[in-house]
């Protein structure tokens, strides 16, 4: 038959019904003809799991379309319930009555899962008033419950599921500042859970002035239009339509009996005073009675000992929380190993790109290196060639300086056997002068010695001429300088007989040519310098083949070091209490310390935020909620400033 047999098809007389929830539907549950409200409310929370009913109830609309609670105790078939089209009865599974403390008496992470998409759906709709700066606020949570830590990769916020309309309209902001307000308020967030960010977006939703009222049109006795709001702190009379601050309010200390009858509810108050009222449609007074009842039943509950039934829930979740937070501690622990592991792998990294950068550093330094040598080496070699040219051509420049002073040794040793010659012609001259002188004196001698002399002279002539010819054979090819020395001839002559054009000088008739010391010199200059410039290019090419200085990048050694970090353990010893009654009261204190810091906090940035963005508000987008809510800000008013007016305690003996 299955886990669930209500969920099975039958006959075509059975009834079905369907029910919706927060965050599930659940279609065609079969009702029996006998089935009261309590069999199909157990049933639904027997299919979502849930165990804390007593928050919890089913709604639908009557005939007239007006909200209605289904009843525990009567049986569906004698309610006013419609069917649908399909034959289906239809169903809202919804927080019926409202926790005084969230965090104290919401067990289960279903049902505060199911407070917190309600009261959201609340507030989206407009149901439940939200100043502008705790719509941020709530908005900021409900993102971080749904898409968990703000990242660079979220797309767009969705501001329709986020914030109010009312609240868009009623200021000159366009949608994406309003996204980079809830961004900057969801960054602090970071790292809650889920269950972490309902829990704070249902404390923060507590605090709103209209915050678990259901608001009910009554009439009084002068049948004047007014609303019953029914809250677990007690019942308000709402004027007009004013929602926000009662007028009056009875807490459920105060409220002595409610009763219904002849169309009327009677309240009777401590001081014995009774207020009537009535109303505006009948239809909708059982409704209104099952809500006080039920409302006051939890009220007096929450002042009793907890049922063993509540303390076995609230031990299993305390387990469950515990074990949550050790699941946590180890997932942020690994969080943070693993943060440090791939910073070490990042340094690690970087450490390798920059050895990496300075190995290719040193191959292009290598690689110049290697360049200038190859260059130094095309330079040595070129220096090289350089040098044996320039060698040689000292090597011909002296050949050439040798030769030019054995020509200069020649010369001189011609122009010593010139000048003796020259010195033996003149003596020769001289011997025929004074011949001739004696024959000029003696005529007798004349003819005999003209003879002689011109037997003699051919000889002469000829030995001077063949010297002639061998000084000019040893100066071939010089300049007309050598020849100017040569012609002695035309410098004096002497006439004989028979050689009339023979000219005697009575100076040295020959001087030899002589070399150009100055060039010579200059040549040896130059063979001196070439030398000078060979030993030079020499030690150039001793420097160039010399080995180059030593790389320090070849010989450098980088060291890693692990990096370890160590991990100081600390024990804490408390001291122990002398009862658990007085650690679980210690316990609270520092929750309380704690909660109240927080709120303090919340107060004050919400205070900051709300000053921030009154710059930008419409006034004539004003709602009368909106202009109440601010009086009450400004004077201070609160929705507990009437519960800390009037006594606590409840003197309601019976009900």
């Amino acid at each position: 038959m299955g886990l669930f047999p209500f969920l099975t098809r039958g006959s075509g007389n059975v009834v079905h019904a369907k029910v919706t929830t927060m965050d599930a539907d659940l279609d065609r549950i079969v009702i029996e003809a006998s089935w009261t409200g309590r069999h199909l409310f157990d049933a639904v929370c027997r299919i979502i799991g849930l165990r804390e009913v007593w928050f919890f109830g089913l709604q639908f609309n009557n005939k007239k379309g007006l909200p209605c609670w289904l009843q525990m105790d009567r049986e569906i078939r004698k309610q006013d319930v419609p069917r649908g089209e399909d034959g289906c009865m239809q169903f809202l599974f919804l927080v019926k009555f409202y926790p005084e403390d969230v965090e104290e008496e919401l067990i289960q992470d279903l049902t505060r899962h199911l407070f917190f998409l309600q009261i959201k759906q609340a507030i989206l709709s407009m149901d439940l008033y939200c100043s502008p700066e705790a719509s941020v606020l709530l908005a900021s949570f409900a993102v971080q419950a749904i898409n968990g830590d703000c990242t660079e990769d979220i797309g767009p916020l969705d501001l329709d599921k986020l914030l109010p309309k009312s609240v868009i309209e009623q200021y000159d902001m366009s949608a994406d500042m309003w996204r980079e307000r809830i961004k900057r308020w969801w960054i602090n967030n970071h790292g809650q859970t889920r269950e972490d960010a309902e829990m704070e977006y249902l404390r923060v939703a507590q605090d709103l002035e209209m915050y678990g009222i259901l608001y009910y049109p009554i009439c009084n006795k002068k049948e004047t239009d007014l609303h019953l709001g029914i809250s677990a702190q007690g019942l308000g009379i709402y004027k007009g339509s004013n929602r926000i601050t009662p007028r009056p309010f009875f807490s459920w200390s105060e409220i002595k009996n409610i009763s219904f009858k002849n169309k009327k509810f009677h309240m009777k108050t401590v001081d014995k005073s009774t207020i009537s009222f009535r109303a505006q449609e009948r239809t909708i007074n059982p409704s209104i009675l099952d809500l006080c009842i039920g409302t006051h039943n939890l009220y007096l509950r929450r002042r009793q000992p907890d049922t063993l039934e509540v303390q076995q829930m609230k031990a299993l979740a305390k387990e469950e929380r515990a074990r949550r937070q050790q699941e946590l501690s180890r997932l942020a622990r690994e969080r943070e190993q693993r943060l440090q592991v791939e910073n070490e792998r990042n340094q690690l990294k970087a450490e390798v790109e920059k050895i990496a950068e300075q190995l290719a550093q040193a191959k292009e330094t290598a690689r110049k290196t290697e360049e200038t040598a190859e260059l130094l080496a095309e330079k040595a070699r070129a220096s090289e060639q350089e040098t044996l040219l320039l060698t040689k051509r000292v090597s011909e420049a002296e050949a050439e300086c040798h030769r030019l002073q054995m020509n200069h040794v020649k010369s001189e040793e011609a122009l010593m056997r010139m000048e003796r010659k020259a010195r033996e012609a003149e003596l020769y001259a001289q011997r025929i002068s004074m011949s001739l002188a004696d024959v000029n004196s003696k005529p007798h001698y004349a003819s005999h010695a003209l003879i002689t002399e011109s037997s003699m002279w051919p000889l002469s002539n000829i030995s001077l001429q063949s010297t002639l010819s061998h000084h000019q054979l040893m100066i071939s090819g010089g300049s007309q300088e050598g020849s100017d020395r040569l012609g002695y001839a035309d410098r004096s002559s002497v006439h004989t007989p028979q050689h009339p054009a023979i000219q005697l000088s009575s100076t040295p008739f020959y001087r030899a040519v002589q070399p150009n010391i100055a060039q010579v010199n200059a040549v040896l200059c130059g063979a001196q310098m070439l030398s000078y410039a060979l030993s030079g290019f020499n030690n150039l090419v001793q420097m160039m083949h010399a080995p180059p200085p030593p790389d320090p990048s070849v010989n450098q050694r980088i060291e890693f070091h692990n990096i370890r970090g160590e991990l100081e353990k600390s024990r804490y010893f408390f001291p122990l209490a002398p009862s658990i009654f007085a650690l679980t009261l210690v316990i609270e204190s520092c929750f309380r310390h704690d909660f109240s810091e927080k709120a303090r906090l919340f107060k004050e940035r919400l205070n900051e935020f709300r000053n921030e963005i009154d710059a930008m508000k419409r006034e004539d987008r004003q709602t009368e909620h909106d202009v109440i809510h601010a009086h009450n800000v400004q004077n201070g008013f609160d929705k507990f400033a009437t519960l800390r007016m009037v006594g606590w305690g409840c003197k309601v003996t019976f009900f």
